[in-house]
């Protein structure tokens, strides 16, 4: 292993522990470390930016048997991920619905678009279709999402925030220190009470930056069952469709 540096710096090299790569993520503001295992398998710590590395890597050695575990288990989701051929009759989610794709010839019409229960897509788009089918999802959730925020805001005493939908790498959704809230485009997929089991996580975190207990008390006083509602998202999330290409879904 290379000598470590004594600090934690922004844009540092990762570090290495017990054949893993742990990449940092310096958060300003931060007092403890997070430690998560994205949905591609990789690695990241969020730690203070004045964090001493060697305390960080001391740290990750005692999580080592929950790491290997976990990466083991998102990457067998990875390899288990339905691949598609964009044929007739394919199934595509839609607010938890599947809807069947069909090719159409209509020269006129938007490259994707849903129509009577069905999925159309121009087969003259059938090149660009991954593209095609992300523009779709994320035009249908900034027109959606916003309204089913908005009760959730009033319920929780939380002030008008925005909204942005767009790829986020293998995360759900996240949330700014300047009030914004993220959403993965993919989230339209999902059934509507996994949807929004995912804006009240988000909008808990404006006030809770931290999984913390007190997080988690939080999202229960809104969601009673939201344990149940977080199991169900993991078992969504290895059987949505998602591009091939992992570097489309990064923003």
């Amino acid at each position: 292993m290379p000598d470590l540096p004594d600090r934690v710096a922004e844009n540092d090299s990762p570090l290495y522990v017990g054949g893993l790569t742990i990449h940092l993520a310096p958060a300003s503001g931060r007092t403890g470390v997070s430690v998560t295992v994205e949905r591609d398998a990789r690695i990241v710590a969020k730690v203070p930016a004045d964090a001493d590395r060697e305390a960080l890597a001391a740290l990750i050695r005692t999580r080592l048997a929950w790491l290997y575990a976990k990466v083991n288990t998102r990457r067998a989701e990875v390899a288990e991920r339905p691949r598609r051929r964009f044929i007739d009759g394919e199934g595509f989610w839609y607010l938890g619905r599947s809807h069947r794709l069909k090719l159409t010839d209509d020269l006129a019409a938007s490259p994707v678009a849903l129509k009577n229960g069905r999925l159309h897509l121009r087969r003259d788009h059938r090149d660009t279709v991954e593209h095609d089918l992300v523009v779709w999802y994320t035009a249908r959730g900034r027109d959606w999402l916003p309204g089913r925020m908005r009760p959730w805001t009033q319920r929780m005493d939380t002030p008008t925030v925005g909204l942005n939908v767009r790829a986020l790498g293998y995360r759900w959704g996240s949330c700014s220190h300047h009030g914004t809230v993220n959403i993965h485009w993919a989230v339209m997929q999902l059934p509507v009470r996994l949807i929004d089991y995912v804006l009240v996580h988000e909008l808990v975190h404006l006030h809770h930056p931290h999984h913390t207990p007190e997080f988690w008390r939080a999202v229960g006083r809104t969601l009673t069952d939201y344990e149940h509602r977080r199991r169900e998202l993991d078992d969504w999330g290895a059987g949505i469709w998602l591009p091939e290409a992992a570097a489309a879904l990064r923003s």
